[in-house]
């Protein structure tokens, strides 16, 4: 395979360190792609990522597990397009030609992920598109990956919701209301072992933490379940 054709097949994942994008990766991984960078974002200390609030050591951990690398940018939420398309075009540069998302349909997510991608040369994939989301969360658990439960939206669910694996036991116990993916933002997760996994990501679950977001972005209640690497 020649220079050109290894770069058409690089990829990089928009990465939460959640079930979506785990089960994306997977996907793209047999489909032939090499992912070659993860991306994440994080909060404006850099001490949090900016949607699950997972500390960097253990997304760090999680890439060395998968056998590829993990790159950082810090951003609030006003700025976060912006470097968002920064980092893609770096990525771009490094060799990269496809990025790599784990929405499954709400089209307004993928309308953005095509406009920012276009702006950096990326070709996007979106590997969960317009499939069932339970049948989804079923072929996750099928194939042995593990994850524990790190935010809940309280809108949506009780605090006893958080710092649960996430199994077939927690999807049994979730209201009718609530999404079995959580697509609509009602929880978040933290995969830390798989069958893509070299050795499982070692953690301990330390409390849980109350955030309130701010008036501009919901005002709703969110319940964070910290956690600490174990080395």
């Amino acid at each position: 395979m020649n220079n050109s054709e290894t770069k058409s097949d690089t990829a990089l994942v928009s990465w939460s360190g959640g079930k979506d994008s785990c089960l994306a990766l997977w996907r793209a991984q047999k489909s032939g792609m090499t992912i070659q960078r993860l991306i994440t974002a994080m909060d404006e200390s850099g001490q949090r990522a900016r949607s699950h609030g997972v500390p960097p050591s253990l997304l760090a951990a999680q890439a060395v597990a998968l056998g590829t690398e993990i790159t950082f940018y810090h951003t609030s939420w006003q700025t976060y397009e912006a470097i968002f398309i920064e980092t893609l075009r770096k990525a771009h540069g490094d060799g990269i030609r496809h990025a790599i998302f784990g929405d499954i349909d709400l089209q307004a997510h993928r309308d953005w992920e095509e406009k920012v991608c276009a702006q950096a040369d990326l070709q996007v994939a979106l590997p969960l598109w317009d499939e069932a989301r339970l049948k989804l969360v079923q072929e996750f658990l099928s194939l042995g990956f593990k994850a524990v439960v790190v935010c809940v939206n309280g809108k949506h669910l009780s605090k006893e919701f958080c710092g649960r694996e996430f199994d077939a036991a927690f999807i049994a116990d979730l209201p009718e209301t609530v999404d079995a993916c959580g697509e609509n933002g009602e929880f978040h997760t933290f995969v830390y072992d798989g069958p893509n996994f070299a050795q499982p990501v070692a953690f301990e679950r330390v409390q849980i933490e109350d955030y309130q977001s701010p008036p501009e972005l919901g005002g709703a209640l969110y319940y964070f379940q910290t956690l600490r690497e174990c080395v």
